[in-house]
């Protein structure tokens, strides 16, 4: 996912390497930038000239860490861009290296309403509460970082290098679906064909209907080609969910649902209500990855409970 033109300035990808202790993160990030340059190689902080200038003369000050004259100049751009975002995370940036959390925190939060869709905000501030020493906050700022770009590596890092200093790790969650029954093999699921393959005749039966059926053009008739989407994949999902449940609730075939940890796994989705999100962050192929912004922009507390219930794990308790 690219950032925004307002975002990919350099000093938001390397001008800090981070408190997590891993300074090979700083590589990645400067791989990410060189690929998110411009073909011309110049990154812009303004549209405005004269903005543009002061960022610059601000930039080079905090390059020398002469911090008071950076901050005056970036105090000037937001007199004349209010919005700018990049002056704006630069200011808390600023206080954060000068060691004034408070006025850092402010600052960040303010970048957060600015553009809650760019992840860079969320990470600095758990950078700097991480090195404070509250974990808790400094999850929950990862956390949202994901939600506002779920397909930018450097987050998952990030979020990797808060759980190796919490001597945890974050969870992978994968519902492996497996491949469908072969036609001329009769005796394929002769063994369970009430049991859980019947479930996933249901999840493939669905993703038929909308590869062959015609569902994806009724869904997106301004779209001219087929492509996987968030509302094939979570239907097939839910179509296997439900029968999965049913066979639960039966003690005939309960301990088919039961002792399968994938079906398991689906269940738990399906009963918290967050198997869109599981598709979104899980599956997110290049045609899922089209419906995020849309999704996001509705259920935005949705991604951040299955974020919460099952990929990060709880942060320790604070000292």
């Amino acid at each position: 996912m690219p950032l925004p033109k307002s975002v990919s300035a350099p000093g938001i990808l390397y001008r800090k390497p981070g408190h997590w202790g891993n300074t090979s993160l700083l590589a990645e990030k400067l791989r990410q930038l060189l690929r998110e340059l411009p073909a011309n190689g110049v990154v812009r902080f303004s549209d405005d000239p004269a903005v543009e200038q002061i960022m610059l003369a601000a930039e080079a000050a905090f390059s020398r860490r002469d911090f008071n004259e950076a901050l005056q100049a970036y105090t000037k751009t937001l007199e004349l861009e209010p919005t700018n975002y990049s002056a704006t995370l630069f200011t808390a940036n600023t206080y954060d290296r000068k060691n004034d959390v408070g006025t850092a925190g402010e600052w960040y939060e303010r970048a957060i309403r600015l553009n809650p869709n760019v992840e860079t905000a969320y990470r600095y501030y758990a950078d700097m509460l991480a090195k404070a020493g509250d974990m808790g906050k400094a999850r929950t700022m990862l956390i949202s970082a994901a939600v506002a770009e779920p397909y930018n590596k450097i987050v998952w890092r990030e979020i990797r290098a808060w759980a190796t200093i919490n001597k945890t790790a974050f969870n992978i969650v994968y519902v492996g679906v497996p491949p469908p029954p072969k036609n001329d093999d009769p005796t394929a699921d002769a063994d369970q064909s009430q049991g859980v393959s019947s479930a996933w005749r249901a999840y493939h039966s669905v993703r038929t209907d909308w590869r062959k059926g015609g569902r994806f053009q009724t869904q997106f008739p301004r779209e001219a080609e087929y492509r996987h989407s968030l509302p094939e994949e979570s239907e097939a999902l839910t179509a296997t969910a439900k029968i999965l449940k049913t066979l639960r609730e039966d003690e005939k075939t309960a301990e088919l649902a039961t002792g399968d940890p994938v079906a398991r796994l689906l269940l738990k989705l399906y009963e918290a209500d967050l198997i869109d999100p599981y598709v979104l962050f899980s599956l997110g192929d290049d045609g899922i990855a089209k419906d995020y912004i849309a999704y996001r922009a509705k259920d935005r507390v949705k991604l951040e409970d299955y974020m919460d219930k099952f990929v990060v794990p709880p942060a320790p308790a604070r000292q």
